[in-house]
């Protein structure tokens, strides 16, 4: 397996190579050169498998020679060993057609830490190989950066400088990684919204003399091998409800479109997915996009569901490049004009066939609350905000079947918008408990590209310099 940019003029890849990378030099995201092809057979024989065994399956394609079965089977195993329930991802019956699939029985409480806890693995792994020095840049709109910090603290040959909106993540998201003390460990409160956040590392990776001085790499969503981990719970939850023999709808709640992106990679790969519901909250270029066409930059607002405040989903643009039939001079020259006009068409072609499989809904606050207190009043179940608009999307939708919300965080990373919403305040688990007696170290610096630009190059280690012991 090799890996293309989606814009066409870049090197190709190996597995090793691209987990180590950021953009692609041309801008581009990475992208295999071609989808593998799972047979209804091979599927079929995923029934029964632990989730370690199901993700060997599903990642060994993409890996390719880059570790062999038993190397990767032993790094998951790593990974997962944490996670607080023996199922990792299990899933949650909540009436006769609806399912939650609980991602957040991690570290930090979130659906990141599936990948993340593998990606930091194989970033350890990889670097040793090499005996080199990584700056890992990331914006986070509260669980990226706090899920990265925790694969990645006290990690050898590997800084880690995270941007977040300042004053627009939950107290425990920005707890979580700002009361990190390892020195590897930098964050930045970003003055701006998450989307400035976001521009920034793109410029610092598009900034050659910067990006080539510090070899930076990416944590977010654009570091393909976070993709291929999330793809394995699709899996997981499809062959529990009886696929392949039947076809199973996911409801999505995003932002960066990464999380619907790696159900669609499942679906290419063959699992028979009825429909992917994109669920956007009322910053919803996402639904716009797919229901009428267009996608274009508006304001961000602030919300109870502050992942999804974003106005530039940075991953749709791999799924542009297969509606573009994979023709990265045409990608290209639609994200130059993106990067200029703010907006972007999809031709009435493009919309038909992204409408196959995905689907989408805009949830605003009200319809949002009502998901929370049905999921409480009515399961037993207390649910998230972003969760719950997964929830209201999917009780909104025509589709046959049964459909798996996929649960992306646990309620206390929200209390006081569960709080607000239901009446019940939702405690810590005790494996995050004394969050709030720790100190907390952060620089809070302008959204501008030289002042972030300064502060990392008098912490970072350039590549030519000896990296620090193990």
């Amino acid at each position: 397996m090799e890996y293309l940019s989606t814009r066409g003029a870049a090197p190709l890849l190996d597995f090793e190579s691209v987990t180590l990378a950021g953009l692609a030099p041309d801008g581009g995201l990475y992208v295999p050169d071609h989808w593998p092809a799972l047979s209804r057979e091979a599927i079929r024989d995923l029934a029964g498998l632990d989730y370690v065994e199901t993700a060997v399956r599903i990642c060994a394609p993409f890996v390719g020679d880059a570790l062999t079965e038993t190397e990767l089977r032993d790094l998951l195993r790593t990974a997962y060993a944490s996670f607080a329930h023996a199922a990792v991802v299990p899933l949650k019956q909540l009436d006769e057609r609806h399912w939650l699939l609980e991602l957040f029985h991690g570290p930090t409480l979130a659906f990141k830490d599936v990948a993340m806890q593998a990606l930091g693995l194989l970033f350890e792994t990889f670097l040793s190989r090499r005996t080199e020095h990584l700056t890992i840049v990331g914006a986070t709109s509260g669980d990226t950066g706090s899920a990265a910090i925790a694969a990645l603290a006290g990690r050898a040959h590997l800084d880690v400088f995270m941007l977040h909106p300042a004053g627009r993540v939950s107290d425990v998201q920005r707890r979580q990684m700002t009361t990190v003390q390892s020195p590897n460990i930098f964050n930045i409160a970003v003055e701006g919204n998450f989307d400035d956040c976001q521009a920034l590392v793109k410029a610092m990776f598009n900034d050659p003399a910067f990006a080539g001085r510090y070899r930076l790499a990416a944590v977010n969503s654009i570091n393909w091998a976070r993709l291929m981990l999330q793809v394995v719970y699709y899996f997981y939850a499809a062959v529990r409800l009886g696929a392949p023999e039947r076809s199973v709808s996911f409801s999505v709640p995003t932002g960066n479109f990464g999380d619907v992106f790696a159900g669609y990679v499942a679906a290419r790969m063959g699992l028979p997915i009825g429909r992917l519901i994109v669920a956007t909250n009322v910053n919803d270029i996402l639904h716009r996009a797919l229901s009428a066409g267009d996608y274009s930059v508006g304001s961000v607002s602030a919300t109870a569901a502050p992942s999804m405040d974003i106005q530039v989903s940075s991953n749709f643009e791999r799924l542009l490049f297969d509606l573009y039939g994979r023709d990265g001079a045409a990608t290209a020259a639609a994200m130059a004009g993106f990067e200029t006009t703010r907006g972007l068409a999809l031709t009435p072609t493009m919309r038909g066939d992204a409408a196959a499989l995905l689907v989408s809904a805009r949830i605003d606050p009200d319809d949002m609350a009502a998901a929370l207190r049905w999921a409480m009043a009515e399961c037993g179940e207390l649910v998230d905000p972003h969760t719950a608009i997964g929830l209201a999307a999917a009780q909104g939708a025509d589709v046959a079947g049964p459909i798996v919300t996929l649960a992306t965080a646990h309620p206390a990373k929200f209390r006081d918008a569960v709080e607000r919403a239901s009446g019940h305040r939702p405690g810590l688990p005790a494996r995050v408990a004394g969050l709030f007696d720790r100190a907390e170290r952060y620089a809070t610096l302008p959204a501008d590209l030289a002042a972030i630009e300064t502060y990392i190059a008098e912490r970072a280690t350039p590549v030519h310099a000896p990296a620090a012991a193990a």
